[in-house]
């Protein structure tokens, strides 16, 4: 039971006071000041407010439906998402890892296959490109590099042969040095592709225990990654379980008079985070399954590990979907032409589904952020904060132009339109947000 002291607001309907601003100024730097000193070890909580934050509406329908109190609602709700969770990974991980393998062991003969399918191709574009042409000369022809003659009036000329070229360095010094050019035979996909790999190979054996050692590390990384995904848990159930009390807590610290723009910022956020967080799991969820519908009847390789691939990546607004899209293509010009167009026609069909139904009906209006600003976003997000950078750097964009717009429209009500509907407006002057 909480301490009605803490949670509720004095009787007076007083304003802004000089020592409540100064207060929450202060407050607020210190906060920011905390925040970027610790911002290495941010990311657990930012994981735990966001699945409390997913979840949280799963349990308030269980705690109303089903009668059950908040502790045992959050505790029920968090056992069987994990449970499903759990039980889904123990289904598709056999399959997920069947292929997995085979793709590891097949992609070196793909790799191969597919340059020496289209390499000729590509072989023939890029020596036109470099305008190189392959002489064979006879067999036992002399092909001096240069010759040093005299002429009739005692001067020297020098004839330049194939593969070196004369230099002018000054008006009274030359040199000879050997000319670039391609190599006999032209430019060959297909060798460079069998060299490569060849490389690759001979580096890993003679680089086994730095290849030991990286095991070692992933093996350590997993079980760090495990710890902290139970620790995520627990804070995200404890956040969960007190919503209301961190509410009421934050509410308090707004003067009484000021409670109607509280609960209409608070509207603001939820409907602009709903649609960012909520709305592209959701996304990600149709994505995959469409993707794995589509590569299956096309009969790709490997489809159920790019359709998880692309269910996954699509999180990433932008570079998800074009990231996922390579690999995809590119095993099914291993098969066939026909093969690969037909799977990028579905990838692009997929896209126009969520860019013109998904996005407006599951996201909404409210929470529409212009595609700039999703690049420009998701740039510092990585720059900063590499890979979690990225995938957190829409929501906390989300939350940002929320509350610019709640304060453009509170400050500057003629700059444009609110939005929000005017329903909606009054329906959160009337109530609080649960």
């Amino acid at each position: 039971m909480s301490d009605p002291l803490l949670f509720t607001s004095p009787p007076d309907e007083g304003g802004w006071t000089r020592p409540r601003a100064l207060f929450l100024l202060i407050s607020a730097a210190l906060l920011i000041l905390l925040l970027f000193s610790v911002r290495e070890v941010l990311l657990p909580f930012a994981l735990a407010i966001t699945i409390a934050y997913v979840l949280n509406p799963l349990v308030a329908w269980v705690e109303r439906v089903l009668r059950f109190p908040r502790g045992l609602a959050v505790a029920s709700t968090y056992v069987v998402v994990l449970c499903l969770t759990v039980l889904t990974v123990l289904w598709i991980s056999p399959r997920i890892y069947a292929e997995t393998f085979r793709f590891a062991r097949e992609a070196p003969s793909m790799i191969r296959e597919l340059a020496e399918r289209h390499g000729p191709a590509v072989d023939q574009k890029v020596n036109e490109y470099l305008g190189s042409q392959v002489h064979h000369p006879p067999h036992g022809a002399d092909q001096p590099a240069f010759v040093v003659r005299t002429a009739p009036d005692g001067s020297l000329h020098v004839d330049v042969g194939r593969g070196v070229e004369v230099v002018r360095d000054s008006d009274t010094r030359f040199r000879v040095k050997a000319h670039e050019v391609v190599p006999p035979g032209g430019f060959h996909l297909a060798e460079l592709v069998s060299q490569g790999l060849e490389g690759f190979v001979t580096y890993l054996e003679r680089n086994a225990i730095e290849v030991l050692k990286f095991g070692r590390a992933l093996v350590g990384g997993a079980a760090r990654a495990i710890l902290l995904f139970f620790m995520v848990l627990m804070v995200a159930g404890y956040l969960t379980h007190t919503r209301r009390q961190i509410f009421a807590y934050f509410q308090a610290l707004v003067p009484p008079r000021y409670r109607s723009d509280w609960d209409l910022l608070l509207r603001r956020v939820d409907r602009g985070f709903s649609g960012v967080v909520r709305g592209q799991l959701a996304i990600c969820v149709v994505n995959g399954v469409l993707s794995a519908l589509g590569f299956w009847l096309f009969g790709l390789k490997y489809w159920p590990v790019l359709a998880l691939l692309a269910g996954v990546l699509s999180i990433i607004p932008v570079f998800g979907a074009i990231l996922s899209s390579i690999p995809a293509v590119a095993i099914g010009l291993t098969q066939s032409l026909p093969t690969a167009f037909w799977v990028l026609a579905w990838i692009i069909l997929i896209h126009q589904i969520e860019a013109n139904i998904l996005n407006p009906k599951i996201i909404g209006a409210a929470a529409k952020i212009h595609p700039a600003l999703v690049v420009f976003s998701l740039l510092v997000g990585e720059h900063y904060f590499g890979l979690w950078g990225a995938l957190l750097a829409v929501p906390v964009l989300s939350l940002v132009q929320s509350v610019f717009n709640h304060f453009r429209y509170v400050c500057l009500p003629d700059s444009g339109p609110d939005s929000m509907s005017a329903v909606e407006l009054a329906r959160v002057t009337r109530r609080r947000l649960d």
